[in-house]
């Protein structure tokens, strides 16, 4: 038995026909992501941590999401208003100190009109102080794996130590989306009225048709203008974050533009579709002398037209496999390369089960060694 490597061609159809244009964008550091797959679509300085601003509060969110999908709070509950809070500078829910505030009120004040003051009420309900609770985001930050993110505060409030990298901020987004789908629909609503006060959503995409329905803008003279952004076109969906921007007119206008970009230019292809044979194994001492070896699963790769003339596969496989075999028994490996991105590797099983030979099969082979070695010896004179 020895391991044979074959190579496959690929006929990929179905995407667009004009070139895939490469994204330029003027913000400082950006991350574009597709939801589903994870594949990275545009990285500009993406592990570079860097002020968040009031993108962080996506991370305060998800610490009361958690609380709640736990049952230590709920909706319902109601968390008193501070001085610190009630007094707290920036964009503002306009809570009323020694007052108490419903969590799903402070939720959408946080979303939806980006109140520090909310954010601090959050904190001080959850953890006692905002301090105490700065402390829990950062270990909590660690156990998820945001590497580049510390937290000095629940607000994003300029701050010494207070960071987020896109690659972080765009993890947070996904998480939400996915963890927190009960919460998450508080991000697509447009306004929300506290106290006879009426304010709009701060995400200039909500107001596009393009499919967007959240998260976060943040804007300090230090961050510039950023956004974390997610939007659905077609059962797709994309998650993004650009930072670092000039103005409110450019991050909307970046921000648009990077949307139709993710869906214009990839697509989802299936390569190869489920049990689709892609080659046969002898099979030593079986029932049966061979077995098709498929692929258990469809393998679809979310792919630019600039990447169909690079692909390639191959598939390894050993020449011969003893009896019985498995139907689902792993027989090889196949793999396939697109430059600049990871290699993938994907299983190939037997499509059928081939039970151990008979005393006829097991007499079969032994001839059958029988005659190679007197043909090899006859070669050999």
């Amino acid at each position: 038995m020895f391991l044979r490597i074959l190579s496959l061609v690929l006929v990929i159809t179905g995407l667009a026909l004009q070139p895939a244009r490469a994204l330029e964008t003027t913000a400082n550091m950006a991350m574009v992501v597709d939801y589903d797959t994870g594949t990275v679509l545009y990285a500009k300085n993406a592990e570079r941590p860097m002020p968040p601003a009031s993108m962080s509060k996506l991370m305060t969110l998800n610490m009361l999401f958690e609380a709640l999908k736990s049952g230590a709070v709920s909706l319902d509950d109601t968390f008193l208003v501070s001085a610190k809070a009630s007094q707290k500078g920036g964009s503002k829910m306009f809570v009323r100190e020694g007052s108490r505030v419903r969590v799903e009120d402070l939720i959408r004040g946080v979303i939806v009109q980006s109140g520090n003051d909310a954010c601090i009420v959050i904190a001080e309900g959850l953890a006692g102080t905002e301090e105490e609770f700065a402390r829990q985001m950062n270990i909590r930050a660690k156990e998820l794996g945001m590497l580049s993110s510390n937290f000095v505060n629940s607000t994003g409030w300029p701050g010494e130590g207070q960071m987020m990298s896109a690659r972080d901020l765009v993890f947070i987004a996904r998480r939400i989306i996915k963890e927190f789908p009960e919460y998450y629909k508080y991000f697509g609503e447009k306004t929300f009225t506290w106290d006879g006060i009426v304010q709009n959503n701060r995400n200039p995409l909500l107001y596009l048709d393009i499919g967007a329905d959240g998260l976060k803008t943040g804007h300090t003279d230090e961050a510039g203008f950023g956004l974390v952004g997610s939007a659905v076109q077609d059962g797709r969906r994309i998650v993004f974050m650009l930072g670092g921007m000039d103005s409110a007119a450019q991050r909307s206008s970046e921000s648009e533009r990077i949307t139709r970009w993710a869906f214009r230019e990839f697509a989802m292809q299936t390569l190869f579709d489920a049990n689709q044979p892609i080659d046969s194994v002898r099979v030593w001492l079986g029932a049966d002398d061979k077995v098709e070896m498929i692929l258990p699963e469809e393998v679809s790769l979310l792919l630019a037209q600039s990447d169909r003339d690079r692909i390639t596969a191959s598939y390894t496989f050993m020449d011969t496999v003893d009896a019985p075999v498995q139907a689902g028994q792993k027989l090889g490996e196949l793999t396939i390369v697109i430059p600049d991105r990871e290699t993938l590797t994907f299983p190939l099983v037997a499509a059928t089960s081939v039970a151990a030979g008979g005393f006829t099969e097991r007499l079969k082979a032994a001839a059958d060694i029988l005659l190679n070695r007197i043909r090899a010896k006859t070669a050999s004179l």
